[in-house]
């Protein structure tokens, strides 16, 4: 189960178009930073720091083969993510005022 201080990291690392963007782009499998360049308007510098925040939120892993920089999505993480989502959404049937304590 992923922190509460995780939780704010994905989401702080999603709150961005270009990196949601890289994500979509990361669907289709394992990516070259190359790959990655070629299909976003940024630049290396810039790419790297987007990749720098996915990696530190956990959403993306990256491996290194000589000079090149691969990356791909993290599931474990998006897997985490949607089912605290989900969890999120079905709500207990209280009893309204019940815990209030304004009418103590």
């Amino acid at each position: 189960m992923i922190s509460s201080a995780q939780r704010v990291k994905v989401f702080k690392a999603l709150g961005d178009a270009n990196r949601l963007h890289i994500l979509q782009l990361l669907q289709q499998g394992e990516q070259c930073a190359c790959v990655l360049l070629e299909n976003l308007n940024l630049s290396q510098p810039t790419l790297s720091h987007h990749m720098k925040i996915l990696c530190d939120a956990g959403l993306v892993r990256s491996r290194k083969d000589g000079k090149w920089v691969y990356y791909t999505l993290q599931a474990d993480t998006i897997k985490e993510i949607s089912n605290w989502l989900s969890e999120l959404q079905h709500v207990s049937a209280a009893v309204p005022g019940k815990n209030c304590r304004c009418q103590d």
